[in-house]
């Protein structure tokens, strides 16, 4: 029966017929209506989780409109709420009479004491030695001691960490915040209570953290002699909790019996203390044996007579409550309807280990309550939930009777077998079928947790039990085990993680992934493993966090989950953000960039590149060539800056090619986008147009030369006189000379005047119809056209450059040669063709020409 959406069984049976209509007497199917999703939201640290059972939860950082006030401190009245509500439950029935702290006095009073003093203490005792009881009357004598009271924990199954947060929420009022751990230790710095800490499991450098970081707080723990031991260090105070006195173990015997004990039962009770040295729980069990065998020795006869007892209790009769007057055996013998019986004591091996008898005598809601708690490994379900898994309206009446017989101790805010009793059962029998008991509780708590009315503190008082039902159907003896675990798991995590208690979110999780895996169900383990990581991240556990998130997001990949693999990428971006990481999550596809902006690597060379490396070469174009200090390894070019190309001597492997192009890519961060584009793209036209000038100078120098030398009329310089030498320009068939124009000639045509090697000028010469001469190579004041005259001899350099020019010409450099003459005299050049007239002869009959200028005598180096 759902309790919150109620079906037409609840409405009487108006709809059951053919004509019933939905609406009229009984509403809609509940089917026509989606099923309800519980989520929450909670802060921890600076990122915000909304816990979603569908997809997997969602974390993203907290927008500063969702950030939860600060913590404050409860009040006595809240306080005094939540230790009752932490507090185990009431059990069914008459309550039993509180007995006596025996023997106890001395050890209470050292306690109190010392945490008093703000000193910590740990006492440590033996499994049924009282020490819970011990621990529960400090805390009452230190409650008005401490600012912030008395805080009670348990420490079974619990770390260091998940003590601090216990105690975090148990002092501070801060719902639906968990902080993280600079916070949580800011936080619990500010404490100063008396925490009293029972079933405590870890000691050494755990235990040394925790009292570090509460100087504030007084610790009493509760341990077991098998615990580790402080470190030397620690400020602890050791106290040992001895067994009862064989007065002390007597007189806490007939308190728990209600009656005085004969000779008989005293000396069995004698035998017994020394059997179980002094150990309280087990006089208690042995009231609850003295009990029952007063009631079976004297039962009415009249139940008898109908078999009541057998039919409620069982065949051997019913429980009594402690403390409850019973017929004296003496008394009851002249009572005509009442009959005696004779029962004899157990024996002492029977009281010494009285869980199977004490078992056998309750009624069958009680055993199979004892098979249950058996089969979870010595968890003991709440009695709420004892009438849906027994099949019995009253069985929650069973934990009263287990209570009284002293099989069950409060451990927290539940109840377990108490210390002996699962090993004694197991020897018994009461493992049978365990495995199938624990996939009935696992069903049952699957729907149970997964119900919407069931609130997240609800589930989290039931971890324990939850835990165990997944920790017996883990491995799986069924093929449908596993696959229940994998539901039991879905539908207590999410409750877990809205719960704040995270250390059971987390055993959970790891229980129903490997559960799926060995059920095959892939996408519940995807899921169990983006939990995982979302709970790493949460932790700050940002690696293992990646490690879950990826296989989470693979195998939703491969099942295309849509909206898992989004929840997964987000949950990844957000981990590769709080890393540092630069790298998208994945790789998007490269989209083609316009054609202006469009950026390639350097191209291999038509012959592939050569087998080694060469050495760096001068550029082609040193106006565009970067400084010699260029270091490329620390060098960021801005996008303005760009690195030309250098050309290199031709490897050995390919000596009959062209020199190879060497070109390096620029670096990503100097030049990216629009701009970068703009500006590799001006580099390669600038380098084109310069390869267009010079070939445009060269064919221009090709067909002048051939214009001027196919001239009929002959230049009238073309002559020989006694003070000039013969003109080294060409032959006399017009056709060049040894001399012929190379491919690297360094000449500007266009420089007036360009000091060559020997360091003389050479002015140039322009025509004129006036007849005046020009020394310079500009144009004169008439606007004829004078093109410069190279004449110089020059020695072509070690290294020659190509240097792009407007107006290129390529021409000669002539090789000097020893003449017999001692001075040499630069010589006439035939005018170019312009297009200005040819010049005419003046009335003297010489011609309009310049005179070079006497050249000074060769430099040193040249050759004479």
């Amino acid at each position: 029966m759902d309790p919150t959406n109620r079906g037409p069984e609840e409405y009487g049976h108006d709809a059951e017929g053919e004509d019933a209509r939905p609406g009229l007497a009984a509403p809609a199917p509940s089917s026509t209506s989606p099923a309800r999703v519980r989520t929450a939201r909670v802060v921890a640290g600076g990122l915000l989780l909304t816990v979603n059972p569908v997809d997997g939860s969602e974390i993203e950082v907290c927008p500063p409109g969702e950030q939860p006030p600060a913590p404050r401190s409860r009040t006595p009245e809240e306080r005094a709420e939540a230790e009752r509500a932490a507090a185990p439950p009431v059990p069914a029935g008459p309550a039993a009479p509180a007995l006596p702290l025996l023997e106890r006095q001395e050890q209470r009073e050292q306690l109190v004491q010392h945490l008093s003093r703000g000193r910590s203490a740990r006492l440590a005792g033996p499994a049924g030695s009282g020490r819970s009881t011990l621990l529960a009357a400090v805390a009452a004598d230190c409650a008005e001691i401490a600012p912030d009271g008395v805080v009670r924990l348990s420490g079974r199954h619990r770390t260091a960490t998940e003590l601090l947060y216990e105690l975090f929420h148990a002092v501070r009022h801060a719902p639906g915040f968990r902080p993280d751990r600079e916070e949580l230790l800011i936080e619990v710095r500010r404490i100063g209570a008396i925490v009293v800490v029972d079933d405590l499991e870890f000691g050494g450098a755990a235990l040394d953290e925790l009292l570090a970081a509460t100087p504030d707080c007084a610790f009493l723990f509760g341990v077991t002699p098998d615990v580790p031991a402080p470190s030397a260090d620690a400020a602890l105070e050791e106290v040992a909790l001895p067994g009862l006195g064989r007065a002390a173990a007597v007189e806490l015997l007939e308190s728990a019996v209600g009656r005085p004990l004969t000779e008989e039962e005293a000396n069995w009770a004698g035998d017994l203390w020394f059997e179980s040295e002094g150990l309280p729980l087990r006089f208690v069990q042995a009231a609850a044996l003295l009990r029952q065998r007063d009631r079976l020795r004297v039962a009415p006869a009249e139940f008898d007579a109908f078999g009541a007892l057998e039919e409620a209790f069982g065949p051997s009769g019913g429980p009594a409550a402690p403390g409850t007057p019973l017929i004296e055996p003496l008394a009851a013998a002249d009572d005509p309807d009442v009959e005696v019986r004779e029962i004899p004591l157990p024996s002492l091996g029977e009281g010494a280990a009285p869980a199977s008898l004490l078992a056998s005598r309750l009624s069958r809601a009680a055993q199979d309550t004892l098979r249950f708690a058996v089969a979870l490994g010595g968890e003991v379900p709440h009695q709420a939930h004892l009438p849906a898994l027994v099949g019995d309206t009253h069985a929650d009446a069973a934990l009263g009777e287990l209570m009284a017989c002293g099989l069950l101790s409060p451990v927290g805010g539940r109840y377990r077998l108490a210390a002996g009793v699962l090993t004694q059962l197991l020897a018994q029998g009461y493992e049978d079928d365990a495995t199938g008991r624990a996939h009935t509780v696992a069903q049952h708590y699957a729907w149970w947790a997964g119900h919407p009315s069931v609130t997240p503190e609800r589930a989290t008082a039931e971890a324990d039990a939850l835990l165990a039902a997944l920790a017996a159907l883990v491995p799986g003896t069924a093929p449908e085990h596993p696959a229940t675990a994998v539901l039991l798991a879905r539908a207590a995590a999410p409750a877990f993680a809205a719960g704040l208690h995270w250390g059971a979110w987390e055993r959970a999780l790891r229980s129903g992934q490997e559960a799926a895996r060995l059920a095959g169900e892939v996408a519940e383990e995807a899921y169990f493993h983006h939990e995982l990581g979302i709970l790493a991240l949460c932790a700050g556990s940002l690696q293992r966090a990646r490690v879950e998130l990826e296989a989470s997001i693979g195998m939703r990949g491969a099942l295309a989950d849509k909206r898992g693999t989004v929840a997964g990428r987000r949950a990844l971006a957000l981990v590769a953000d709080l890393t540092g990481e630069t790298t998208p999550v994945e790789p998007a596809a490269p989209v083609a960039p316009a054609p202006p902006a469009r950026r390639e690597g350097p191209a291999s060379p038509p012959r592939g590149i050569p087998a080694a490396t060469p050495p760096a070469a001068k550029s082609a174009f040193p106006a565009l060539a970067a400084p010699h200090d260029f270091a490329p390894a620390d060098f960021r070019a801005p996008a303005a800056r760009t690195t030309p190309p250098a050309t290199a001597p031709s490897s050995a492997a390919f000596a009959d090619g062209a020199p190879t192009v060497l070109t390096r890519p620029e670096p990503e961060e100097g030049r990216s986008g629009l701009r970068g584009g703009i500006l590799s793209g001006a580099r390669r036209n600038l380098a084109a147009v310069g390869a267009g000038a010079l070939l445009v100078a060269v064919l221009g120098t090709v067909v002048t030369l051939g214009a001027t030398s196919g001239s009929d009329d002959p230049p009238a310089n073309d002559r020989v006189t006694s003070d000039s030498t013969a003109d080294q320009g060409g032959t006399e068939d017009d056709t060049p000379g040894d001399d012929e124009p190379t491919e690297d000639s360094t000449s500007r045509p266009s420089d007036p005047a360009s000091p060559g090697p020997t360091g003389t000028a050479t002015p140039g010469g322009s025509a004129s119809p006036s007849g005046s001469a020009t020394p310079s190579g500009s144009p004169s004041a008439t606007g004829s056209a004078t093109p410069s005259d190279p004449t110089a001899t020059t020695t072509p350099p070690p290294r020659p450059t190509l240097t792009p020019s407007p107006r290129p010409t390529g021409t000669k450099t002539p090789t000097p040669t020893a003449t017999t003459t001692p001075p040499p005299t630069p010589t006439t050049t035939p005018p170019t063709a312009t297009t200005t007239p040819p010049p005419t002869e003046n009335p003297t009959g010489s011609a309009s020409a310049s005179r070079s200028e006497p050249a000074t005598a060769p430099a040193s180096g040249d050759p004479a």
